[in-house]
């Protein structure tokens, strides 16, 4: 069993100010009064230029990122490596959408890529789809809707860009996880993925698509990728999720008139995602997987399968990963324990990387416990450390 509760070793690599500090934002991400707040002042301060750029990197950007560059998130990398967490380099700029985003986050993964090759302690890459082409034209692409001339350009020019990702990650032998979208786009995504496991996935996981269990549909989908990799002789790899898209996906289920494509509840996601990871280790000859969590009792799981299956609990088809910031006494319990741990790592310019941050303060308020849990956390090693 992982003692979770060991605030020793999960904030081993925090100073006591990084643990005030980190009390601080936690109790003030707590209310979603505060963040909506904090959002509309950072929004109108950058307009008019305030000159606020510090305070945000010596404070929310420093407890959720690594650095604005990949050069930048070195010191950082390097600090989960004495916990035994290797890091995985996330180009975090969103809601950029014209060519030259797509290009620089095409070259910007090249480098994460070619940084992990000379860095063991890097352990993917990953990249977003719509962080390589329109997302209009994924929505095409799924619908099997004609393309007009200029959009098939433009889609040749993602397909382009996905392919030199891979082939990338294919030369230097570095695995590359493809993260989910919304589900009316997903089908597209899947199907890129899976050409190009069927190409690079025959000796070793190098491609990896996301499974976001809080959808009904997606443990069902996994069983049929299965099957599909079983027949055709290639691994299935993959990152398992809950999920990140909820309100936006009922709301356009709702305001469309079509079925949900999300779970009833909490417990109906759990139940998914606990057996999907159940199906992954029974069949670890055929899968690899990345358990993407902040639950406890998935990660505990995921160990009682491995020793079940008499699997080392370092086995190389198994990692467990969490965010930068967030549930350390999962990550450095479980590296503790003897899982490989990877931890997101996100990175980029302050500015552009301003709606990821948002997103994730806004999950963190609606997230049931998660803030309360850090906050207990931190207080107890306070507390253990003044005793």
């Amino acid at each position: 069993m992982i003692d979770f509760s060991n605030t020793e070793t999960a904030f081993k690599m925090k100073t006591k100010i990084d643990l005030l500090q980190s009390k601080l934002l936690f109790s003030a991400l707590s209310s979603p009064m505060v963040v909506r707040i904090l959002k509309s002042f950072t929004i109108t301060a950058l307009a008019v230029k305030l000159p606020i750029k510090g305070i945000l990197k010596a404070t929310v950007f420093r407890q959720f990122c690594g650095g604005e560059s990949v050069e930048e998130c070195r010191e950082q990398i390097n600090r989960l490596a004495t916990m035994n967490v290797g890091a995985i380099l996330d180009y975090s700029v969103e809601g950029k959408a014209q060519e030259q985003d797509f290009n620089r986050t095409l070259a910007t993964t090249i480098e994460t890529l070619q940084y992990a090759k000379i860095n063991d302690n890097v352990s993917f890459g990953v990249f977003k789809p719509t962080g390589l082409g329109n997302i209009n034209i994924y929505e095409k692409i799924t619908q099997k809707k004609q393309l007009n001339r200029k959009e098939k350009f433009a889609w040749n020019r993602t397909l382009n860009r996905w392919q030199t990702i891979i082939e990338k990650a294919a030369e230097l032998q570095i695995p590359v996880m493809v993260d989910s979208e919304e589900s009316w786009i997903q089908p597209a995504v899947d199907e890129l993925v899976i050409q190009y496991m069927n190409q690079y996935n025959r000796e070793m996981p190098i491609v990896y698509n996301t499974a976001q269990l809080y959808r009904h549909d997606r443990f069902a989908h996994l069983k049929k990728a299965l099957d599909k990799a079983k027949q055709n002789g290639y691994i299935y790899a993959v990152k398992i999720v809950r999920g990140a898209y909820m309100e936006k996906e009922r709301k356009r289920a709702k305001t469309k008139g079509y079925p949900s494509p999300i779970h009833l509840n909490k417990a109906a996601t759990d139940h998914d995602y606990n057996e999907a990871l159940r199906l992954v280790i029974n069949n670890i000859q055929h899968m690899a997987v990345v358990i993407g969590t902040h639950n406890e009792e998935s990660v505990q799981l995921t160990a009682r399968l491995l020793e079940d299956a008499k699997l080392p609990l370092n086995h190389q088809r198994v990692h467990v990963a969490q965010l930068f910031g967030m549930s350390d006494h999962i990550s450095f319990n479980a590296s503790h324990a003897g899982l490989n741990t990877v931890k997101y790592l996100p990175f980029g310019p302050v500015r552009d990387v301003l709606p990821y941050l948002f997103r994730r303060a806004e999950e963190n308020t609606s997230v049931g416990g998660q803030t309360g849990r850090e906050l207990k956390l931190i207080r107890e090693e306070l507390a253990r450390r003044n005793s």
